[in-house]
């Protein structure tokens, strides 16, 4: 890729990128592959850095626990830790390279019939399509806003009442990798939320998305000062509660999801326990 970058065979916004130039969304990135001396394929390795890297659209054979699975789609149980999407720091090892491996004619389907995400370290259900037709039934029905996703979250601090969060999302203006509230052109937001159970220094919260924005409930949540507990990038570096401080992601589960089948039409409804480690908070929460 170093090679292909110096011999101007990939350009920016329609002139010769250089390395150290750095994109942030929106740019138009093309490659002449036809002028490539050596162009590889999938399955492939690129050399050239520490070690090698698998081309994001190469089958591997990842485990994979599926709550539902027929000819038109596959419900996914993901457990945290598991990226979605291959990218920047996670070439390989995702969903998508799990899911080439489990049904290889998904690599017709675009980002291998993968409708949303869930970030990295949220565990939980969604959906992938099979087909190409259920595929865009399903990204109809999450623009009619139409598929229920409920999560879990176990918020830092008392959370008084049930609420709705409705404020814009958008990049960070400083710190690209982060979401923030952005009042002026940032995409329409709203996440609904109620109070499942008071600890002492955290509360459980049933939280359903209206809208999907990246990072949409660890942002909202952290607006009205109650961050994710084990959320390293919205949260608190302190809790006042060891346990909650040591939690080692955001906790946040997707556990419930419901949309209509794209080929029957039938309403359909999926549920996932929660994962060990998050029980096992909850539980110790609890005993206190």
């Amino acid at each position: 890729m170093q090679g292909w970058l110096k011999q101007g065979l990939i350009r920016l916004d329609g002139s010769a990128a250089e390395s150290k130039r750095k994109v942030y969304g929106g740019e138009r990135i093309e490659f002449d592959a036809s002028a490539a001396t050596s162009a590889p394929s999938a399955g492939d390795t690129v050399s050239g850095f520490a070690g090698h890297i698998t081309l994001a659209n190469a089958a591997e054979d990842i485990a994979l626990s599926v709550a539902f699975e027929d000819e038109h789609l596959i419900v996914i149980d993901k457990p945290a830790g598991l990226v979605v999407h291959p990218g920047n720091g996670n070439a390989s090892g995702t969903l998508m390279n799990a899911l080439l491996h489990h049904e290889p004619q998904l690599a017709a389907i675009p980002r291998a019939g993968i409708v949303h995400r869930l970030d990295k370290d949220t565990s939980g259900l969604l959906v992938v399509a099979r087909t190409l037709t259920a595929q865009t039934d399903l990204v109809r029905q999450m623009q009619a806003r139409s598929v229920q996703r409920h999560y879990l979250a176990l918020a830092l601090g008392t959370v008084e009442r049930d609420g709705i969060v409705d404020a814009p999302l958008g990049r960070h203006a400083v710190q690209r990798t982060k979401m923030a509230i952005v009042r002026a052109g940032g995409r329409e937001a709203r996440t609904h939320y109620a109070v499942c159970e008071r600890f002492a220094k955290a509360t459980l919260l049933e939280c359903r998305l209206e809208t999907g924005r990246t990072h949409q409930i660890r942002v909202h949540l952290a607006s009205i000062k109650h961050p994710l507990a084990g959320d390293s990038v919205y949260g608190k570096k302190r809790s006042g509660d060891a346990r909650l401080d040591a939690f080692p992601r955001q906790a946040l589960h997707a556990w419930r999801l419901a949309l209509r089948h794209p080929e029957t039409g039938i309403e359909m409804a999926w549920e996932s326990p929660l994962p060990a480690d998050f029980a096992q908070l909850l539980g110790d929460l609890r005993r206190e």
